[in-house]
Parts: C-alpha cells; structure tokens; sequence
C-alpha cells in the first residue's frame, strides 16, 4: 500500500471517531473499538493518527454502521413511498467519507473511469472518482450541443413511455474497466441503462455502488446483469 493510501486511510477513521463522539462516550468507543479511551481520545483530538491496522479496525467495525444511520437519518419518505435523499447528495464531505469506507471494505478493483446517471448520482461518482483518481463520467438525458457521437440506451418502461440516455462516445475507451455509481436504486432501470451504455462503449463493469436501495427487486436485478461486486451502502424497505 502507498504511502498516501495509508495517511488516507487513517484520516478516514480519525473522521469516523469524530462523528461518533458527537454521540458517544469514549468509554463507549473503546467498548465498541477494543482501544483504549487515551488512545481514542489522542486521535480525536489529532494528537496522533492510529495506525494502518487500527485504522483498517475502525473503518470496518464503526463505519458502515455511522455512515448509514447518518444516512438514513437525512432520508425523507412520504405516504406515497417516495424518497428525498438531497440532504444526502448535496453534502460532498458524507459522500467522500463513505466513497473511502465503500471501498475499503469492498473490493471494487482499480477502475479506469466511474459511470453513473444524471444528476443526483454526480455527486456520489464524483467522490468515488476522487479516490481512485479517475474520470467520472455521466449519461444524460439530452445529448450537448457540439458533441457529434454518442451512444445510447433506451428502455420502454410502459407503452408510450420510454427512457433514453446518451453518453458522448470519446468519453469512455474500449477495453476500459468500469465502476458504475448512483445514489439509488429501486426498480434497476437507470442501472441497467447504464449497464447497456457500458456494454456498447466496449468497456468492462467490474461492479455497481449504489447509496440507497429501495426493496430487493432493482438491486437483484442488477446482481444478474453483472459479473462483479454489486453493493448497496443502505437498504431500506419497499
């Protein structure tokens, strides 16, 4: 491991102890940790960084338990069923965090690009771009002015209405691996879109990240279509 996947490592668990002492004791954190309150206190304070493998601990035991209640609890539903996670795409700084975590505890691989959807699954692929230092490319609805050669997906949901996303052809390189982002999902549709983008770019998804999955359905649906991890960070009933 590089030098500074180690330091990244670290300051994400250092941010993990920080958010769960809004709303625990360090007693508390070393009860759930198996490090001492002193230690847990000198990294909360940054007086010093845990090291890789207390590190590797923390994230693992504390972060997807903090991140997802944190999630959920930003989650608005109303009578209908339907979900307001704004509160959870606007905030860059939760996203970044939970990009880190994500892959610390799965194995994504090392991507050449991140994929997702217009526009609430930018942010997220955005930060999952950051840590692997790639690309992060979208699909639209519309296709830009300028732009000459694209390639499109489309999906008759029922009679008379029809999906289409298209993505500019120079954006993804044949033989490119690929992880495809959004921030949710529920029926698998917008996935699948992206899914059929990937399959004629040429390139090769090596698994799907979702933020938010909505009943068993959508997520399962993509689980079939995909020859790699394909993960849900929350999971919340249909």
């Amino acid at each position: 491991m590089r030098r500074a996947e180690k330091v990244s490592r670290q300051l994400r668990a250092v941010s993990l102890l920080r958010r769960l002492k809004e709303t625990h004791t360090y007693d508390e954190l070393a009860e759930r940790t198996e490090l001492s309150a002193g230690d847990l206190n000198r990294y909360v304070n940054g007086h010093v960084l845990p090291s890789v493998e207390r590190a590797q601990r923390v994230i693992e035991q504390c972060g997807p338990d903090t991140l997802t209640a944190e999630i959920e609890s930003r989650i608005e539903r109303d009578e209908e069923g339907y979900v307001d996670n704004t509160d959870v795409v606007f905030d860059q700084s939760l996203l970044d965090l939970v990009a880190g975590v994500a892959t610390d505890i799965h194995n994504f691989g090392d991507p050449d690009a991140v994929l997702t959807a217009a526009t609430d699954g930018i942010t997220l692929a955005g930060a999952m771009a950051r840590h692997f230092d790639v690309p992060a490319v979208y699909a639209k609805k519309s296709r830009e002015t300028g732009v000459s050669a694209f390639y499109e997906a489309r999906q008759r949901l029922t009679p008379g209405i029809e999906i289409t996303y298209s993505l500019p052809e120079s954006a993804l390189d044949a033989g490119d691996d690929v992880l495809v982002v959004d921030d949710f999902v529920r029926s698998g549709n917008t996935q699948q879109l992206l899914l059929d983008l990937a399959d004629r770019a040429k390139v090769t998804v090596t698994g799907v990240f979702t933020l938010i999955a909505v009943g068993e359905g959508g997520i399962d649906r993509v689980r079939d279509a995909v020859d790699g991890p394909v993960v849900a960070f929350t999971s919340l009933p249909e």
